[in-house]
């Protein structure tokens, strides 16, 4: 029997979110994101089609990136105006019941002791259904308002991320034994004070004395989401993450990537299992492949080179509008471009990527264009290159998000390729079926579960 895929809807609070330009489209609700109505009707959507979890990005700054300007950014709606994924995402738990939900934040936006807390507090109103995408942030205005001139370099800021995640890690999993809560209404006891502990953090960074205010959760630590492709980050996402998000440009691509990080998964002293590959992928469905076709054509008339170009701009730190499409990408100095160009390359072998490849590359190359059946052929393509899982495209939403629930959805239960029925447990044990709600012994935050007691040897 084939085993399933993973999928989630892949959103953004805000009008615009990867394919810019289609926010003007009449059947579309972009610009109604400051509506809650919009996002429980998707979130509920998402819910009936069997969907894992509602993914949700998040940046925290505009850049004047593109065209040496922050024009297009809001003449466009590129991710500006944006409000917080993490408040979506609270907002949302009382109208759903299985379906995971997943919000980005950067190690720039809160401290980790309060952030901590505050995600211990969604795992338990949720029972457990809580995702966080670790992000580092690339825009040096989002350093900017967080009191910083510029972003920090880039391997910088992976080590300020290995210091965040073991200041929360420690929280979550260290601060209360597990036998700590005792809860005797006869006695008046509700916590043993001696299997609560403070964590003693010292680092570069951060000093935390704790302990951790919440009681621990179903999942204790959310399910661990990472999306770098530098190298740094796939570093960090072997080391940490439970899933990572991909957008390979083919299944060729992805499945070197997949072999490559899953031996540093390995070499991290993890089961290459432990880690869930989650490709970036949008679709356009037709009772026909000339359907499909003429879809795609009709959705194509609403696109913005622009929005595209700057939002690359951004994520890259180098203003493509300045730059010729055609010039060789290894011919300039872009800190930050390796993922992309990485991407580019592991699906064409030898080949240069250009300004205009990276365009293109960014969204359209992984856009899927026939019928459901093809589709599924396409996505067991996928699947068979070692991806686990899909987080789903929109280009019209919730559009997308109906014809793929309602058209492929059922082709891919029938071959097993999607489940039918959401299994017992939390995000985490429906995620990795077999498993606890707690993260694996493997993982390294479980090193501080029992490490703050009176013989603690972890400060």
């Amino acid at each position: 029997m084939a085993k399933r895929l993973i999928f989630n809807g892949f959103s953004m609070n805000a009008v615009s979110h990867v394919y810019h330009g289609l926010w003007r489209r009449p059947d579309t609700r972009q610009t109604e994101f400051n509506d809650l109505a919009p996002w429980v009707d998707l979130a509920k959507l998402l819910e009936k089609g069997r969907f894992d979890s509602l993914f949700v990005a998040d940046v925290i700054g505009v850049d004047p990136a593109y065209q040496a300007s922050w024009n297009t950014y809001l003449e466009e709606a590129v991710q500006i105006p944006i409000n917080d994924s993490g408040a979506l995402i609270t907002a949302l738990i009382g109208a759903t019941e299985n379906l995971g939900l997943t919000f980005t934040s950067s190690i720039l936006q809160e401290h980790p002791f309060n952030f901590a807390r505050k995600v211990s507090t969604l795992d338990h109103l949720s029972k457990g259904r809580v995702g966080w995408n670790i992000v580092t942030s690339v825009s040096h205005n989002a350093a900017q308002n967080y009191g910083f001139d510029r972003i920090v370099p880039h391997d910088e800021r992976y080590r300020w991320a290995d210091e965040y995640v073991d200041v929360v890690y420690k929280l979550w999993e260290g601060s209360w034994d597990e036998d700590a809560l005792i809860v005797d209404k006869e006695r008046g006891i509700y916590a043993d004070p001696g299997k609560v502990h403070r964590i003693h953090h010292k680092g570069e960074r951060y000093r935390v004395l704790g302990p951790h205010l919440s009681q621990p959760s179903p999942q204790r630590t959310p399910v661990l989401f990472q999306a770098g492709s530098s190298r740094a980050g796939r570093a960090f996402a072997a080391r940490n993450a439970e899933a990572t998000f991909i957008t390979s440009l083919s299944p060729e691509g992805a499945h070197r990537l997949v072999t490559e990080v899953r031996s540093q998964v390995a070499a991290a002293g993890r089961d290459p299992g432990d880690l869930k590959f989650i490709q970036g992928l949008s679709f356009v469905i037709g009772s026909t492949e000339e359907e499909a076709r003429r879809k795609a054509r009709d959705l194509d008339e609403y696109r913005s080179t622009d929005g595209l170009l700057a939002h690359i701009s951004r994520d890259l730190g180098v203003d493509l509008g300045l730059l010729g499409p055609e010039q060789p990408v290894d011919e300039l100095d872009i800190p930050g471009v390796q993922g992309l160009v990485r991407f580019f390359e592991e699906a064409n072998p030898g080949k240069r990527a250009t300004v205009a490849d990276l365009g293109r590359a960014y969204a359209y190359n992984t856009r899927i264009v026939g019928t459901p059946e093809s589709i599924a052929d396409e996505l067991a393509r996928w699947q068979a290159a070692g991806v686990d899982g899909v987080n789903v495209i929109y280009q019209t939403t919730p559009g997308s998000f109906v014809e793929f629930i309602e058209h492929v959805t059922p082709v891919l239960q029938a071959r097993g390729l999607a489940q039918k029925e959401y299994g017992p447990g939390t995000y985490r044990e429906r995620l990795f079926e077999g498993s606890g709600p707690r993260l694996n012994e493997r993982h390294p935050a479980t090193r501080y579960r029992g490490a703050f007691g009176p013989q603690a040897k972890v400060a």
